[in-house]
């Protein structure tokens, strides 16, 4: 090969490269040359997808050390379990229980663990496949690209750190209501002249989050007792507050309610508040999905991810259906209070007080292992970011004692930190989901894609990722899209059309029909190109079809700040991209082109 030609290659030819004089950011000349080349690298590198053997091999190798594999399935549940049993759910219950499904809340939380299950197989098949830290960024990236992949990953970033901040403080609140300390103010320091909501410094917040981040950088497999013996404790409370509710309930609660004028029996607001009332607690499952960021430090992946994460759901499952029943036996439905319904259940009984402190206690320990599981994804996702070029590589370093990501752990670390110091964020444990759920709906479509486009699992050494074909892809492209305009317009008529008429019943039906009809005739007339060697999604494709119909039900169920916060990061997400991102991806690609020509190159003269 002739290295003269390639390092004198005209730059019109491989989009404005300046291979031999440092990239796209050696200087400011440099830097308005690749802004003048955005279109046409935005052409070459937004849908450029890398193979799962590259994603594994050449992509890993630039974080340096290798994370040490020390994980086995209990870590893997216990981690699952930490992340979903978080503080929030105590506030969800009530809500879904007084607005929605009475008693039958015990059945909603049925169906929407049976829902996250189906979610989970997605994330199953791709962290076994592809045992890697980068969890929905890099099964996307090798699935639909690296726009895609970006745009979710950075909103998902964003959502951790926010959320975790919002996390942190309310840990002084409920830390609060341990002690006997009801007002989270008299724990923070207010500061004269800052505009209100940013105006209390929570040094207890950020403490929390320093210990925690601290921790994760020092070994994965020591924060991953840690989390053991904190969920254990933790799971421990939850079982003591069931063990309460079945003793102190009484069973006519579950069909009469307080106020005789309101409806009775077991689901007072039929079906359909048991469906809404579903869609309102599957948000506090969200939290498994961190745990596939963990498949690159697991010992088996085949065997440990499987269990742990199904595992998890499933105990998680149980619990919430033993949480529901016991809360519902407690009241009546109508008389739950929705913000802290078994507290006040507690609070209103005479010597039974001292039981809403130990719910306090239970919920500090719950917001402890959430931020500790959701600080363990959010830097291995942003690690993986950092390897695939299109943020600054010292990202992804892996510290070769610690064999963990260092730099990006201790860079969220203290950006949360930062945030938690004086901001109020009004945003719930378990409903800052936005970007949760379109990624989780994502990851669904992509399962989908990659077993049946020929091209879109494998490549040979010598076709480029962005080059190798992909047939089949319109077929499923179009399957894909039919199927979430579908579950678009089941989303529309279920929230717009009005309660009561058969034409809402019949609209619901058709959409229904409609849905299997499609994923049938999509089953019957494509053929999987792909079978997994190890494990599989099974149900192909009902299985991730159900998973996009239900994300996209629970996207249409969100509220309207939610969608503005979701463009706002995605904007600023584009913006990041066309201005940073794709430019330093393209360098690192074509660094990566020039090391293969030289090695090429030389074994030609031997």
């Amino acid at each position: 090969m002739d290295k003269g030609a390639l390092m004198s290659q005209d730059p019109g030819q491989s989009g404005g490269a300046v291979v031999g004089g440092g990239g796209s950011f050696s200087s400011l000349r440099a830097y308005g040359r690749a802004l003048s080349q955005t279109p046409r690298r935005l052409a070459r590198r937004a849908c450029a997808a890398t193979a799962p053997e590259e994603e594994m091999s050449r992509v890993r190798a630039r974080s340096g050390a290798s994370m040490a594999r020390a994980l086995r399935w209990p870590d893997l549940v216990g981690l699952g379990l930490g992340g979903m049993v978080g503080a929030g759910v105590f506030v969800t219950t009530g809500r879904a229980t007084r607005l929605y499904a009475g008693p039958g809340v015990i059945v909603s939380y049925a169906i929407a663990g049976l829902c996250a299950l189906l979610s989970a197989f997605c994330y199953t098949e791709f962290a076994v496949d592809m045992p890697v830290a980068g969890g929905a960024f890099s099964y996307l990236r090798v699935t639909f690209g690296e726009f895609a992949a970006f745009l979710t990953g950075a909103n998902l970033i964003m959502e951790y750190v926010f959320s975790n901040a919002a996390v942190a403080r309310s840990f002084t609140a409920y830390m609060g209501t341990a002690v006997g300390v009801d007002a989270p103010s008299k724990w923070r320091i207010a500061v004269p002249g800052l505009p209100k909501g940013f105006n209390e410094v929570d040094l207890v917040a950020v403490g929390v989050i320093l210990l925690i981040s601290v921790c994760i950088c020092y070994s994965t497999k020591e924060s991953s007792i840690v989390n053991m013996v904190l969920t254990a404790v933790h799971v421990a409370f939850i079982l003591f507050i069931i063990v309460m509710g079945f003793w102190r309930g009484d069973v006519r609660n579950l069909t009469h309610p307080a106020d005789p004028a309101h409806p009775g029996g077991f689901f007072p607001n039929g079906v359909g508040g048991v469906f809404s009332g579903a869609a309102m607690v599957y948000l506090s499952y969200i939290g498994y999905d961190a745990v596939s960021t963990m498949a690159e430090e697991v010992e088996r992946p085949a065997r440990d991810i499987p269990i742990g994460v199904s595992g998890s759901v499933v105990i998680v499952t149980v619990l919430y259906c033993l949480m529901a029943a016991s809360m519902s036996m407690l009241l009546p439905y109508d008389a739950i209070d929705t913000e802290a319904p078994f507290s006040s259940a507690f609070r209103g009984s005479d010597g039974w007080g001292w039981v809403s402190n130990v719910i306090g206690a239970g919920a500090s320990l719950g917001i402890l292992t959430s931020l500790m599981v959701a600080m363990l994804g959010q830097a291995r996702y942003l690690c993986v970011i950092g390897r695939s070029g299109v943020m600054p590589a010292w990202l992804a370093k892996v510290h070769p004692k610690t064999a963990t990501p260092v730099n990006a752990s201790a860079f969220l670390g203290l950006f949360t930190a930062a945030l938690a110091l004086f901001t109020e964020l009004d945003i719930l444990l378990n409903l800052v989901c936005i970007g949760t759920l379109f990624v989780f709906y994502m990851v669904s479509n992509a399962i989908v894609y990659r077993r049946y486009v020929v091209g879109s699992h494998t490549t040979s050494a010598a076709t480029s990722s962005d080059e190798r074909p992909r047939r089949g892809a319109w077929p499923t492209l179009a399957f894909l899209l039919a199927f979430s305009l579908i579950a678009l317009s089941f989303t529309l008529v279920w929230k717009l059309a009005p309660q009561e008429g058969r034409a809402r019943v019949g609209l619901l039906v058709a959409c229904g029909v409609a849905a299997v009809a499609t994923v049938a005739a999509f089953q019957a007339l494509v053929p999987q190109a792909h079978t997994p060697q190890l494990w599989g999604v099974p149900g192909m494709p009902w299985v991730p079809a159900a998973s996009v119909f239900l994300n996209v039900f629970l996207l249409g169920s969100l509220d309207r700040p939610s969608y503005v916060r979701f463009g706002f990061f995605s904007a600023a997400a584009v913006l990041v991209y066309a201005l940073y991102s794709v430019h330093a991806s393209y360098d690192a690609e074509e660094s990566a082109a020039l090391e293969g020509a030289k090695v090429q190159d030389e074994a030609c003269k031997v």
